[in-house]
This record gives structure tokens, sequence and C-alpha cells, in this order.
């Protein structure tokens, strides 16, 4: 009798018997066919299929908007028409283009980056759920969906800053040696994109009820990143509150990287640092790349295990 079927006739046996299947399993060097592996074997795993994430994420890029008229030109009319109607409203009606420049550039940085990271989230919420009959059908790291879903998100920022740039231009900013500056700000804002998608697609995989939830956290934090008004301007100067309150609003994530966008592209909106972000910001964006990149991942695995059960 071959060793896998002498392995069923013990485990037939065994469980007559009374003894423990992992035990019995383990006597013949069996393992669960979907165990988590160890943490570096995981990153060696999804740098294996690095091939497959971009493969995926440009294919959800070319059929995302294909069955529409104007077609990808959607990635980027989208947040301009956002940042036309918060223009409307908060710049003109309410006065939040008071004491601010260049408020044209200085909203459109905003929504342009406020943008890239929301809708990474919010596409991290539906990684898992969304493709539950590819996770049941195939074994693979399942945070390559997330990765792919954020390198989608990557790929549509391409073409959107290409147009923020010009626009920028437009209302009278002019590229600087300072401008060199963009890739390393948007390259710590995907390692945090990478990491709260990561974190938010453990959730979502679990939590049903987390899509009808998203929309109202990510505009209450739309609001709290200062993206169509100044926090300096708002709470510390209208609002008269102390000065932490705002530098509290600063380290919010999605504010700190909007912030040092803003600070090398207008060069009026700090003139007195001359392009340079408070340190206090620099600092923050750092900090929230690493920590969630590293909590993203090491969360996210803790639960490769659970993935497209139930």
């Amino acid at each position: 009798m071959s060793q896998p079927e002498s392995a069923v006739a013990d485990a037939q046996a065994g469980g007559r018997s009374g003894e423990p299947l992992a035990k019995l399993a383990q006597r013949y060097g069996l393992r669960r066919a979907i165990a988590r592996p160890r943490f570096p074997v995981y990153v060696r795993q999804l740098w294996e299929r690095r091939h497959f994430i971009l493969t995926y994420a440009t294919s959800r890029n070319v059929s995302k908007y294909s069955s529409s008229a104007l077609g990808q030109l959607w990635q980027v009319l989208t947040p301009l028409l956002n940042a036309a109607i918060y223009f409307l409203m908060f710049g003109l009606i309410l006065g939040g283009s008071k004491n601010i420049d260049n408020y044209p550039a200085f909203l459109l940085t905003g929504m342009f980056v406020f943008t890239y990271t929301q809708r990474t989230v919010t596409a991290g919420a539906k990684s898992i759920s969304g493709n539950l009959s590819l996770i049941r059908a195939l074994h693979f790291p399942r945070a390559s969906l997330p990765l792919a879903y954020t390198i989608q998100e990557l790929q549509q920022l391409a073409i959107s800053m290409g147009v923020l740039l010009v626009l920028v231009v437009i209302t009278g900013e002019w590229p600087t040696w300072f401008w060199l500056m963009i890739p390393v700000v948007l390259l710590l804002q995907t390692l945090f994109n990478i990491g709260a998608g990561l974190v938010i697609a453990r959730l979502g995989s679990s939590m049903r009820d987390l899509n009808q939830l998203l929309p109202f956290i990510t505009r209450t934090w739309l609001y709290a990143s200062g993206v169509f008004f100044s926090i300096q301007d708002k709470v510390v100067h209208a609002a008269e509150l102390p000065q932490w309150v705002a530098n509290v609003m600063y380290l919010n994530p999605a504010a700190s990287y909007i912030e040092w966008m803003r600070d090398i592209l207008i060069e009026t909106y700090h003139p007195e640092n001359g392009h340079n972000p408070p340190m206090m910001v620099v600092l923050s964006c750092v900090f929230w790349a690493v920590f969630a990149l590293g909590f993203g991942f090491w969360y996210f695995w803790r639960a490769e295990e659970r993935y497209g059960r139930g």
C-alpha cells in the first residue's frame, strides 16, 4: 500500500479511534492545502507574481471605461468636475478662497492628491469581496489583488498629474527645480495607499456593511484634510483655535501629502518658506508611508487563510 493510501486508511482508523487528525497529518508529513506562509516567503511569492499584478491592473484600467463614450477621459473629468463644484460652493459662495492667492491651483492640487488616496482605499475595500470566484479557483498570494488595485489607480494618476501640471501653469505658476520633488511625494503617498488598501481589503472581506459606510468615512476625511480651505487660515485665524489643533489636522496623512504637494507647485502658498514645507509635514509623510506599508502587509498577511472562506 502506498503512503497516500496508508495515510487515508490511517485517517479513517484514526478518526474512529479518536486520534487527532492534525497529529496524524504531521506523522505523514501532510500540510494544509492553503496555509499561510512565513512573512518573508509571502513577500517573495508576491514578487514572483509581479507580472500578473501589473497585467491585472492594466487590464482593469483598459476595461473600466470601455463601455462609456468618453472612455479614459473620465479619470480626469471626475476630479475636475468635483473641483468645479467645490470651487463654486466653497471658493465663491462660502468665501473659502479668501487669503489664498492662487485658489484654483490650491483647490485642484488638493482634489487630485486626495482623489488618488480616496479611490485607492475605496477600490481596496472591494478587492477581496469582488474577486471571490478567482480566490476560490486559484492559489496565489491574496495581497496581489489590493496591490493590483493600487497600481491601477497609480496608472490613472500618471495621466491626472499631467493634467494637473498643465492647469497649474495656466493659473500662473511656473515650473521650478522644486517640481523634481513631485515623484518623491507621490512615492511616499503610494506606499501609504498600499498599506491603507491592504488594511481596508481585510476589513472589507469580512465586514459586509463597510462599502456602505466608506462613502461617509471618505467624505469626512475629505473635509478634515483641507482640500478646499486653508487649515491654518480657517482653524487658527478664523476660528481662533490653538495652533496645536491645526497641527493635529496637518498630521492627517491625506493633509500631509496635500500640503507638501502645494508647497512644491504653488510659489505663493508659503512664501516665507520658499517651496519648503514645514518639517512636521515632511516627517508626517514619511512616517505614514513606512507605518502604513509595514502594518498593512502584516495585518493583511495574518488573515491570508481566511480570504474566500464562508
